[in-house]
């Protein structure tokens, strides 16, 4: 596997003659052969355990159809499906069932014990007034606030569910949610400013109002401090920003989720702070990263200290987006525990397969990402990209830490380049270990910014490249 070594500024010996480096040069560059045919690491052991935890919802067999509480086909939804879910709660929980037909609503708010469930042929159709989105307490790109509410809403709630097989059509498109957010003027830029001021600053997450006036998008779906959530076999599509993101969870399963949405920022599932969180077959096709896990954005990150661990995504598809699975940017309270096996992903409009992104703001530990089974046709750059540097770099007193990244039995036909490492002096990019991978179709070498600690098993195969000469400098 070749090599582009570069240093950081801070960290350039006064020798830079870094030339592209051969794959004898890996071991003075801090990669080591990890021997022959290296066994799966140890972490994969814990998977059943923590499989055994996460533990979805149940529901009494009760329906409450929204046409009984006064839903009519192509008429506002709203208030009927309020009552029908305040019943259903009252009653001690069931299905609020939401038949065939095109259903348009605002806001929803689910109650404990509520299963919001959409038949097939069923539409959920949001409006796209902001009017229509009450005030709640909730977390914008890391940091709490009060600003609109999500299209679906759940705060403080235990067994809540989305299930079915219908659609939820947020409705969002250049003339709505998503102008927010581009061009030279866009809105919401002075309203992001704003807030993450406010958290660097420590006004307290209470008085961080964002509502009428003001330009921050809601997610699709958002849970909040709930236990035992699920969204299970709906299609979500046209989302204002993050389509699933559960927030200070515990106990999550994100089953059979098709999403089509390439909006700015449309992140498909967004675990933040939770832990126990499983994204079993599902397909993302989005305008930003497929998964993202998250816990909170610099300052207020840290004042709620809360890591995501104990995430399982397997079996999933992967489409467009800027990563497959990403850690970051907003993970300031850690990761931990992140296993991830059996997915596909393939579009030349995918970025990168694996991407962990943070900067001395953000800080964090990142450690124990395990990867096995995973199938990649084509993404436009790497295969692994851990970006040290995203946005603020190496200005700041929070240095990241990523540590012991596992990548097992990882295939792919095209990619720019199979690693881009891009740290600090500082940070720490320790024990990345790549065993049982082919990868093919690599066109450009690998890039290390910084010091990073990998381990190359003997059965790592790149095809693509050819051979380069060691560089005359050693090291």
């Amino acid at each position: 596997m070749s090599v582009e070594k570069a240093h950081s500024p801070a960290s350039r010996p006064a020798d830079s003659g870094f030339p592209r480096l051969a794959a004898a040069a890996l071991l003075a560059l801090g990669f080591a052969s990890a021997g022959p045919a290296a066994p799966e690491p140890g972490g994969w052991r814990e998977l059943p355990s923590v499989l055994a935890r996460i533990r979805p919802p149940s529901f009494p067999p009760r329906d409450y159809p929204i046409t009984r509480f006064g839903a009519r086909p192509g008429s506002d939804a709203t208030l009927a499906l309020a009552r029908a879910i305040a019943a259903c709660a009252r009653d001690g929980g069931g299905r609020v069932v939401v038949p065939s037909g095109r259903w348009p609503t605002g806001a929803i708010r689910l109650q404990s014990n509520v299963d919001l469930h959409l038949e097939e042929g069923a539409t959920l159709a949001f409006s796209t007034r902001p009017s229509d989105y009450p005030l709640v307490g909730t977390r914008f790109e890391g940091v709490e606030c009060t600003g609109f509410s999500p299209l679906i809403y759940a705060s403080e709630s235990e067994n809540v569910a989305v299930s079915g097989s219908g659609v939820l059509d947020g409705c969002a498109s250049d003339e709505n949610w998503w102008s927010w957010a581009k061009g030279k003027g866009r809105r919401d830029q002075a309203d992001r400013q704003a807030l993450f001021a406010m958290a660097e600053t420590g006004v307290p997450a209470g008085l961080r109002v964002f509502g009428p006036g003001h330009f921050l998008r809601p997610s699709f779906i958002e849970f909040v401090r709930c236990r035992n959530a699920e969204v299970e076999g709906v299609s979500i599509v046209r989302s204002p920003m993050w389509e699933i993101h559960p927030v200070l969870c515990q106990n999550v399963t994100v089953l059979g989720v098709r999403v089509s949405s390439h909006g700015p920022n449309n992140d498909g599932c967004d675990p933040e702070s939770c832990r126990g969180v499983l994204i079993d077959g599902c397909v993302f096709d989005t305008g930003d990263d497929c998964i993202a896990i998250k816990s909170g954005r610099n300052a207020d990150g840290r004042r709620i200290g809360v890591p995501s661990e104990d995430i399982v995504i397997r079996g999933c598809t992967m489409k467009d987006g800027h990563g497959g699975v990403t850690i970051g940017s907003e993970v300031s309270g850690g990761c931990r525990n992140v296993f991830v096996e059996g997915c596909t992903m393939d579009s030349p409009n995918l970025a990168r397969a694996f991407r962990i992104k943070s900067n001395a703001m953000r800080g964090g530990v990142i450690e124990n990402v395990y990867a096995r089974g995973i199938t990649i046709g084509a993404v436009e750059d790497a295969v692994l990209s851990i970006e040290l540097l995203y946005e603020e770099g190496a200005a700041g007193g929070y240095p990241p830490v990523v540590r012991n990244i596992n990548l097992n039995g990882v295939t792919s036909d095209r990619s720019r380049r199979v690693l881009r490492i891009e740290s600090f002096r500082g940070a720490v990019v320790g024990a990345v270990s790549i065993s049982g991978c082919r990868f093919r179709g690599v066109s450009e070498p690998d890039i290390v910014v910084g010091e990073a600690g990998v381990a190359l098993a003997d059965n790592v195969v790149e095809h693509g490249l050819p051979p380069l000469p060691q560089s005359p400098h050693g090291t």
